[in-house]
């Protein structure tokens, strides 16, 4: 194993105890603040399953684990607190904000939020809890910036609180709620958020949108294929006061009497050179390509209240294949915008995908077996932390990037060396060994 590791290793075990340092002021004992080097260190270690049993059974015995679970269930400590102090460590303060309901398939229905619901991860139905997360993009790295539990109305009773330690002041919240929570906080953390992208979840929302519009921030955001639109801006005129009634109308009413159309109905009529194909890169991932065509339009679900929604692009993209499939965003661009640029702006999403990837597989942000709402977000925001030191290390000009691999096997050594600090018996036993000429 030694002779696998780096030469700097000693500098990155240097440089991640002393990017632990500043959090340690979110914990008031110090047993929380062992338990939390523990954790981070118990993340970043080869175990295949990142449960607190996993992570711990080979270099601690049962009374360190039930001292390991008080800290994730029951020590006095705030997720919320150390989200705040994660986010002023991130050292990039600008990019899109990616907003993005993430699944976590279950088998039981005892751990806090499940529900049969949809399931991303499986693409049905299925059994799972789910999160809305919000990750920086900056166009190289990702940056985890936070996460909420969604929990369906039917985990709000007080048997359910009590069981699952959900507070008595939390109320339902939908998952647009939760998300533009999440763009706020990071806002007052000092972000500067160029863009906001999110799948059809949050772009179906007009809420949600005109909130964005509100920030003045510009989004690239999925819409489901029913969603309704005027094309371009409809002209629009408070009507005349008709001779023998009273009052004067106040209610804007459309001139023209052209009603909404249904975005897939657009994209069925529209010409063929409407569509352009147009290659775009992931990454250093392959280049990929697709048809696109994109036109003004004002979404009209605001049109129930009698006003208007601004004026945005719609965005339809057509695949290669032989059956192909339309997509469809709303992209608050101005005019001027080219096709390229809508294209550019809507296919930064794919960042969050390689970012769960790491947090999920790697880093087992979905490996949480405990039950309760409070274990759940200090497991997640722990595993950010995890994810946010590596990304800092990658960063670093000059520097080997630490892949997992390599981190894992630098945690390795610092786990077995643990191991046999605190068990000297142990290496009195193993010297003696060698000493042995066993044959087999």
């Amino acid at each position: 194993m030694l002779s696998r590791l780096p030469r700097n290793a000693p500098v990155w075990l240097d440089r991640l105890s002393d990017w632990l340092e500043p959090f340690e002021v979110c914990f008031n004992h110090v047993a929380q603040r062992g338990a939390f080097r523990r954790y981070l260190l118990g993340l970043l270690s080869d175990s295949r399953r990142k449960s607190m049993s996993a992570m711990l059974e080979r270099v601690t015995d049962p009374g360190t684990y039930q001292s390991f679970q008080h800290f994730i269930t029951h020590a006095p400590w705030s997720a919320d607190r150390l989200w705040r102090q994660l986010r002023a460590v991130i050292p990039e303060r600008t990019g899109v904000l990616i907003l993005d309901g993430t699944s976590f398939p279950k088998q039981g229905r005892c751990s806090v939020a499940v529900a049969r619901q949809y399931c991303g991860a499986l693409g049905k139905v299925a059994n799972c809890q789910v999160a809305v997360t919000a990750a920086l993009w900056t166009g190289v790295q990702a940056w985890m910036l936070g996460a909420a539990l969604y929990l369906p109305e039917a985990w709000l009773t007080p048997e359910a609180r009590q069981r699952t330690q959900i507070p008595s002041t939390l109320r339902f919240q939908e998952k647009w709620r939760l998300a533009l929570t999440l763009v706020r906080q990071i806002r007052a953390a000092g972000f500067h958020v160029t863009a906001v992208l999110g799948d059809a979840e949050f772009g179906d929302n007009a809420t949600l949108r005109r909130t964005l519009h509100r920030l003045k921030l510009p989004y690239a955001l999925g819409v489901s294929s029913t969603l309704t639109v005027f094309r371009g801006t409809p002209p629009v005129a408070v009507p005349a006061r008709k001779p023998g009634r009273a009052g004067t109308p106040t209610r804007l009413q459309l001139t023209d009497g052209t009603p909404p159309e249904a975005v897939r109905t657009i994209a069925a009529a529209l010409p063929a050179r409407a569509w352009r194909r147009i290659t775009w890169r992931n990454g250093a991932n392959r280049p990929w390509a697709a048809h696109f065509a994109a036109l003004r339009a004002t979404p009209a679900h605001d049109w129930r209240a009698r006003r208007l929604a601004p004026e945005v692009w719609v965005l339809f993209e057509r695949n290669l294949g032989p059956t192909p499939r339309i997509k469809a965003y709303l992209v608050a661009l101005p005019p001027t915008a080219s096709l390229q640029a809508l294209v550019a702006l809507a296919h930064q999403r794919w960042a969050i995908e390689q970012q769960y990837q790491e947090l999920k597989d790697e880093l087992g942000m979905d490996h949480f077996e405990g039950r309760s709402f409070v274990g759940w977000h200090r497991h997640v925001v722990l595993t950010a932390m995890a994810y946010t030191w590596l990304q800092d290390a990658r960063r670093r000009a000059g520097a080997r990037l630490p892949t997992l691999p390599v981190a894992r096997a630098v945690i390795t050594e610092i786990l077995t060396a643990h191991f046999f600090v605190t068990r000297p018996h142990y290496l009195r036993t193993m010297v003696k060994l060698a000493e042995i000429d066993l044959r087999i």
